[in-house]
């Protein structure tokens, strides 16, 4: 009887389709558990009539998928679920928003009802649901990530699911940039938003697709200095140089500024975060070696923007801490990215920031002078003596941190000369053989241009004698 009413729910006649799932909504209130051999078919005929164009038929297929659903749920005896995973991944192909959603919904009760087995299945589920990351429809796509977050509880799977969203995005890169931020802030607010990015700096670093990891950094750093979600991770990273500093606190900054160091823009942007301004102040400088193209001036451009956000509020009143060991790198820091800019809208709001700071520093000099700062004196040298302790204790960290940097841009550089080469008409070894070849000729003409200055002279000496 129900392999009949299955068969009826597909059928061409609305009559037979409503009577069908009516039925079928009556079998599975009586039947229960009974029914638990035709529990796969039972929820393709569900499936296929709860995006129907009859809104009497979706209504009851509805009401028979609530009904279906706990009753799949109370369930205590062993049932295949591998035939009812095929079914819900066919449908997550279906044209219809509406199966798509019931169709998540499903797997996401299946998940939390029996993890362990539905672990055992992942191999078949989980590229269908990466898939769906880039359905046209947000409601089927943040669902999915719930389903995907819910995966990722088990310790194994997480690791699994963002290697496979690492993988997804390098494969499509402008999935990255239409669903990238909602994709990583989602998971974020379902998941531990620490442990997410400590994960993906440490998948991206084995990546050799430098180009890619770069951009990516870049998406990952906008989300951390802009979403709600990621503020515990700010506040981590705001911790991780300062006395009370956990070893956590301090392994998630070096973590990170590993990763963030394939984007200079993001690496700086992470000292500042962090307030650590003596290597924000260092790592500025390094900045002349970096290309700097039009990208790379919109990242600034854009970090300008962000200091001038609530995120970076206390860095604008450390602008007011004149006598902080730090104030120096700090104002160092902001003016070497001053340097950066063209003049722009940018540099101009810098610039007004960086002024009004300028005016604080008179206005303070001035009131020390009329009432004597020969009291401070004393407290200053205590305070030089603290910063040359914190110095020393410090400088090893920076000179790694600042290695890194320098390698991995290295890194970089030999990879867009690779991919020019591969672009040239010319063999590999001819570019070097033809500008050894030049060097060669460009000294042979210096060359002969110094003999013949020094014999010039000499000639016209000897005739001057002869005269």
């Amino acid at each position: 009887m129900v392999n009949i009413l299955v068969a009826q729910c597909h059928s061409k006649e609305k009559f037979n389709r409503l009577t069908a799932i009516n039925w079928m909504t009556e079998f599975i209130s009586l039947g229960g558990t009974h029914l638990i051999l035709y529990y796969s078919g039972i929820l393709g005929s569900i499936m296929y009539c709860i995006s129907d164009p009859e809104p009497d038929i979706c209504a009851a297929a509805k009401t028979a998928n609530i009904g279906f659903m706990n009753l799949v749920k109370a369930t205590t005896e062993h049932f295949d679920l591998l035939p009812i995973i095929h079914s819900l991944t066919l449908e997550l192909l279906s044209d219809y928003v509406t199966t798509r959603v019931a169709s998540l919904h499903w797997i996401n009760m299946l998940h939390e009802k029996d993890p362990v087995e539905m672990n055992q299945h992942i191999g078949e589920l989980l590229p269908a649901l990466l898939k769906t990351i880039s359905d046209s429809a947000d409601e089927v796509v943040l669902i999915n990530l719930q389903v995907l977050a819910r995966i990722s509880l088990d310790v194994v799977q997480f690791n699994r699911v963002l290697n496979a969203l690492v993988q997804l995005f390098m494969e499509d890169r402008p999935l990255l940039e239409t669903r990238g931020a909602m994709v990583i802030r989602k998971l974020c607010s379902l998941l531990d938003s620490s442990s997410i990015y400590m994960t993906l700096a440490k998948i991206l670093n084995t990546k050799t697709d430098l180009e890619f990891t770069g951009l990516i950094v870049q998406t990952l750093n906008l989300i951390l200095l802009t979403a709600p979600e990621l503020s515990p991770l700010r506040k981590s990273l705001k911790n991780s140089f300062q006395p009370h500093a956990s070893e956590q606190d301090k392994q998630t900054f070096a973590s990170l500024f590993h990763c963030w160091a394939h984007n200079p823009v993001a690496t700086f942007s992470l000292c500042l975060l962090a307030q650590c301004y003596d290597l924000s102040a260092k790592l500025i400088l390094r900045f002349a070696e970096v290309d700097v193209t039009v990208g790379f001036l919109m990242q600034i451009d854009k970090l300008i923007q962000l200091l001038e956000s609530p995120i970076f509020i206390q860095l604008r009143l450390h602008l007011l801490e004149t006598d902080a060991p730090s104030h120096a790198d700090l104002l160092k820091s902001l003016y070497g990215l001053l340097m950066l800019l063209p003049q722009s809208q940018a540099y101009k709001t810098l610039s007004d920031r960086l002024t009004t700071v300028s005016s604080l520093h008179m206005h303070i000099g001035l009131n020390n002078a009329n009432r004597g700062i020969t009291s401070n004196n004393n407290n200053h040298v205590a305070v030089v003596k603290d910063v040359d302790i914190k110095g020393k204790d410090n400088l090893a960290l920076y000179s790694s941190l600042i290695g890194q940097f320098e390698v991995i841009q290295e890194k970089h550089t030999e990879y867009r000369l690779s991919l020019l080469r591969q672009k040239s008409l010319l063999p590999t070894n001819t570019g070097t053989m033809i500008a050894n070849a030049s060097s060669t000729s460009m000294l042979n003409m210096a060359t002969g241009n110094a003999s013949q200055s020094v014999v010039t002279p000499i000639s016209n000496s000897s005739n001057m004698g002869g005269n």
